[in-house]
């Protein structure tokens, strides 16, 4: 099916608030004629746009991604002015890719970096992942997947504005090099990018580019702060919550205190008495919920309308989770054989002369993003725009489709900079996203015709599902005399992530959903049997920084540490031995981060203790040699010092940023009251007063160094995370003599 071009007015945002990084620019959907491609050129105001769709990189490209190769349109724009805008096919929330994807095509086009901008890409199929078949941000995977894809790009601009320069002057294009941003000729002709750049989009693309040796990279590798620095910085970027459009109402939803509970009845008499507050409607919700809605014509009056209704909720039929029962549950659970995820051999078990009996405990977690959800919806009879920081456009985007009753094509998702999500961003339910059309049609079978903004509180954000899933792992090791493990029978229980959604095709082979078990037993040699039992629950949950290397990195390397204690042996040896010869990236991050931190050589101050860990997610390894201290039984983190090896380092001032921020969220995984707790389906939490993160206090020293390679990059978004916590509690427990075998950490 043909996309036509995005019109620049109605589908970007035209009189939304905007900063130069934060919003959709004026780019082409996929399949666009030559003809039609060049009239578009005109409406941004002449240059070149390039962009390219490059197919399969892992399973799920493979059962998904289009294998079709894109005509030019809407990646780069190069402006008469020397100006490069890049679209960012992305959500920016943090993680720096508003600067590091720019830098890919930076590099290969051989421009003036102080010239290069970036925007945000809205929802189209030229914007897909390269590797996931789907436009979307998560997994890690943007400098993974876009690597070659942005280079691609970058490289191709360069050689058809080498071609134009050539065809002006007469000459081959071999006769021409390029220098930031200036073809360069025979004789010292010149010719700057901007000036050329009309004539280059006319031309043929290039059947073939060569891409840059890394060794000569000028850009790739460098230390470069991020382009959004600034705006962020002195209060000028405009994120999702602040944005808005002309003649936009402000709605508030009341939610069911059970996860799927419906009106019973409302009385809105209150409600309606508060000043500003427009109407008061009920509003299907998410898993088959109503709720109610409150329409004003600003957040305040809207909250304060919504704290006035007097509502009657009905939940019947419905389970109500209790978190002390449902731990019970799986604890007995856990005990018997599950669903096998890993076959392997323990009849050394039963008559091992030593033996690791654990029982871990898990919690359900709030994603917590400072910038709490939001969206904006303008409903036509037959368009609907919708302003949202969102991880998923395409998936959002039909559900936006599917709820509003048009077609795909009806729809404009433009993508918002966003305060933060950690994965709650990109639901397969499209929960936030698919509630505000929800609103956007009851205000509109009211008569009405303006946008609708939906916002949530802090207390609804929290409150409002989609945690990290409440986990129990029991395991059953077996030692010889050497304290070599001859024997390891494990068992997870917990709700599934992926079972139910569009993702379960390639993520749950056998019943075993992959998300739950990721992180076991690899780089370890271990004769390990593994089972798992998937739980239903009336929860919703989703996968949170870093999925389930959230529990099992925690897992594996408290009880690493726990064996070699048992055998005596230093705990870096001990995981060298198991690892062997076969993981050399492993080996290379803990050794950088061992000889770095002084481990082993340097001498602690009274009352402190080292603490190590090593994980590999998302296809990258960090390792911890953390420092702590243990004063009246309360855990301080001192220092942090990490090896990290995610091949080459596109710009390692991000990767830096990205485990400092690993490193914290990790640290509040431990800190007491940092759960979400249930009472007969009710979520007791509300704000950061009774759900606890880890604050600027609470940061330790941290020294990042990162393993030189020349290999193509892997993620850093996630893997900072998974071994700060097994860290931290293996040094707390050489201070202690306890293990600890739960998040947050119990230390009575």
């Amino acid at each position: 099916m043909r996309t036509e071009w995005i019109n620049q007015v109605a589908a970007n945002g035209a009189g939304v608030s905007s900063h130069a990084t934060s919003h959709a620019p004026s780019y082409a959907s996929s399949h666009i004629s030559r003809r039609h491609f060049m009239k578009a050129s005109s409406v941004v105001g002449g240059g070149l746009l390039l962009g390219f769709f490059v197919p399969g990189m892992n399973k799920m490209a493979n059962a998904q991604a289009p294998k079709a190769v894109y005509a030019p349109n809407a990646f780069l724009r190069i402006a008469p002015d020397n100006t490069i805008t890049v679209a960012v096919n992305r959500l920016e929330f943090g993680q720096g890719v508003n600067t590091s994807l720019p830098m890919l095509i930076a590099e290969e086009l051989d421009c003036d970096w102080t010239l290069v901008r970036s925007e945000l890409a809205p929802a189209a199929e030229v914007f897909k992942d390269p590797a996931f078949g789907m436009q979307m941000t998560g997994g890690s995977g943007t400098i993974a997947h876009s690597y070659t894809q942005y280079r691609e790009i970058g490289a191709t601009a360069r050689a058809m504005l080498i071609a134009a320069a050539a065809q002006q002057w007469q000459v081959e294009p071999a006769r021409c090099s390029t220098a930031d941003g200036v073809v360069i000729g025979p004789g010292g002709k010149k010719a700057s990018y901007g000036a050329l750049a009309d004539a280059a989009m006319k031309l043929p693309m290039p059947e073939k580019v060569v891409l840059k040796d890394p060794k000569n990279f000028k850009r790739i590798g460098k230390p470069t702060p991020r382009i959004d620095a600034r705006a962020k910085s002195t209060g000028g970027q405009v994120f999702g919550i602040d944005a808005s459009v002309p003649g936009m109402k402000v709605a508030v939803v009341a939610r069911p205190p059970v996860f799927g509970g419906k009106v019973g009845k409302f009385d809105a008499t209150k409600a309606l008495a508060v000043k500003g507050v427009l109407a008061v409607l009920e509003v299907p919700t998410d898993r088959g919920g109503s709720g109610v809605v409150v329409i004003a014509d600003g957040y305040w009056p809207a909250k304060t309308g919504r704290d006035a209704l007097v509502i009657d909720w009905d939940t019947s039929g419905l389970e109500k989770i209790s978190s002390d029962r449902q731990l019970l549950a799986y604890k007995e659970l856990a005990q018997q054989p599950g669903l096998v995820a890993i076959k392997a051999d323990i009849g050394k078990l039963a008559a091992a002369p030593k033996k690791i009996t654990a029982d871990y405990e898990f919690p359900y977690l709030a994603h917590a993003p400072m910038e709490p959800l939001n969206c904006i919806v303008d409903l036509k009879a037959d368009a609907c725009t919708v302003w949202a920081g969102t991880q998923f456009q395409t998936v959002d985007q039909a559900a936006i489709a599917r709820t509003a009753g048009l077609k795909v094509g009806q729809v404009t998702v433009n993508t918002m900079m966003a305060g933060g999500g950690f994965g709650r961003r990109g639901v397969p339910t499209s929960d936030f996203i698919v509630e505000a059309v929800q609103v956007a049609k009851v205000w509109k079978a009211a008569g009405k015709t303006s946008p609708v903004k939906v916002i949530w509180s802090r207390e609804d954000d929290i409150k409002g599902g989609y945690y990290r899933p409440a986990t129990v792992h029991r395991a059953e090791i077996g030692l010889d005399d050497n304290g070599d493990i001859v024997a390891w029978n494990h068992t997870i229980v917990s709700q599934s992530i992926m079972i139910g959604t569009a993702f379960e095709a390639f993520a749950v082979k056998d019943g075993v959903d992959s998300t739950m078990t990721e992180g076991m037993g690899a780089p370890y040699a271990l004769p390990m049997k593994l089972s798992v039992h998937n739980v239903k629950a009336n929860v919703p949950v989703l996968w949170w920084r870093s999925v389930g290397s959230t529990h099992t990195a925690f897992v594996m390397e408290t009880l690493i540490d726990e064996a070699a204690q048992i055998a005596g042996t230093d705990p870096v040896a001990y995981r060298k031995k198991l690892i062997g010869d076969k993981h050399p990236r492993h080996l290379a991050a803990l050794d950088l981060a061992v000889a770095r931190s002084g481990y082993g050589k340097a001498k602690l101050p009274a009352g402190q203790a080292w603490g190590v860990a090593l994980h590999e997610s998302f296809n990258s390894v960090v390792a911890y040699v953390v420092v702590a201290s243990l004063t009246e039984g309360k855990p301080k983190l001192h220092s942090v010092t990490a090896g990290v090896h995610c091949n080459l380092a596109v710009n390692p001032l991000t990767i830096e940023a990205q485990v400092q921020g690993a490193i914290l969220m990790g640290l509040g995984t431990t800190l007491a009251g940092a759960a979400v707790t249930l009472k007969d389906g009710v979520v007791q939490q509300n704000n950061f007063n009774d759900y606890l993160v880890a604050r600027m206090p609470d940061m330790p020293k941290v020294a990042v160094h990162i393993v030189a390679s020349g290999d193509a990059p892997t993620g850093m978004g996630e893997p900072g995370l998974p071994p700060l916590a097994p860290a931290f509690a293996n040094a707390l427990a050489r201070l202690s003599g306890k293990r600890l075998r739960k998040l947050p950490f119990d230390l009575t």
